[in-house]
């Protein structure tokens, strides 16, 4: 805990650093967040930038801020929802996770995401293939907003 201890040299108020930790904890204790995400967050309410990062990087030190661990709770989660991968990365840009990043956790999880396409299909259209080309056109069309990609949605269709 001593990272967050500022040399009196330093312009940082030691106050503003413990206001931003306990802001920032108590952010993490409600749930997992990027790095992104807390920082966005704890910028609406303090101006600074400096007193922000030295925080972020306390945090990660301690390991209570980790954006692979978030990232690898945030792709559980969507895909326990019936989401799917082009979704889900698109999702985790948004918050602040590299690419490569999101690719290293996505990958090796197709046959989750196979399961999830199904689940979410039976869910929305039931055990039931799609009876003509216009339900079909619908099902790929809910399967793509999902965040399926079109090979993914094909071949389920066409096994159906």
């Amino acid at each position: 805990m001593g990272r967050y201890i500022i040399p009196e040299a330093l312009t940082l108020d030691k106050q503003c650093i413990d206001a931003v930790k306990q802001a920032a904890v108590r952010l993490l204790a409600i749930r997992e967040h990027s790095r992104t995400e807390i920082r966005r967050k704890l910028e609406t309410w303090v101006g600074n930038q400096e007193c922000i990062e030295q925080v972020l990087d306390g945090l990660e030190a301690d390991n209570l801020l980790n954006d692979q661990r978030f990232t690898e709770m945030y792709i559980a989660s969507r895909r326990r929802r019936w989401f799917g991968p082009l979704r889900i990365r698109g999702e985790l840009q948004a918050r602040g996770i590299s690419s490569d990043l999101a690719a290293c956790c996505l990958a090796g999880k197709e046959s989750e995401f196979e399961r999830s396409l199904r689940d979410a299909a039976a869910r929305k259209f039931g055990a039931d293939s799609a009876a003509g080309s216009a339900e079909w056109a619908k099902m790929a069309r809910f399967l793509q907003y999902r965040g399926f990609s079109s090979g993914q949605i094909r071949r389920h269709l066409q096994a159906g």
